[in-house]
């Protein structure tokens, strides 16, 4: 079961619509609405809430970056077709 749901994942992922909307995703949180919601006088373990906020961001980011790589890396180790999700070779 783990395999069909990461192979379905890493497809979707290779996806230039998935690309698309998590960099849109990415320029709405950090645009004035979200900006001013985190934008008060609130600490989290002495560290204002607005810092946490980007932080938080940042490292979500980098995860998601991480897995668009690792989503191309197995397609093209997989010899997958990115439409379909079969072997190069394979028909249905």
């Amino acid at each position: 079961m783990w395999p069909k749901i990461r192979m379905a994942l890493f497809r979707r992922l290779c996806l230039m619509e998935s690309w698309v909307i998590f960099f849109i995703l990415g320029l709405i949180m950090m645009d004035f609405p979200f900006i001013t919601i985190f934008d008060k006088p609130v600490t989290i373990f002495d560290i204002p809430l607005l810092y946490l906020y980007l932080q938080a961001g940042w490292l979500i980011s980098i995860f998601v970056i991480y897995l668009f790589v690792k989503a191309n890396i197995f397609v093209k180790t997989n010899n997958l077709n990115k439409d379909t999700g079969q072997n190069e070779g394979e028909q249905r």
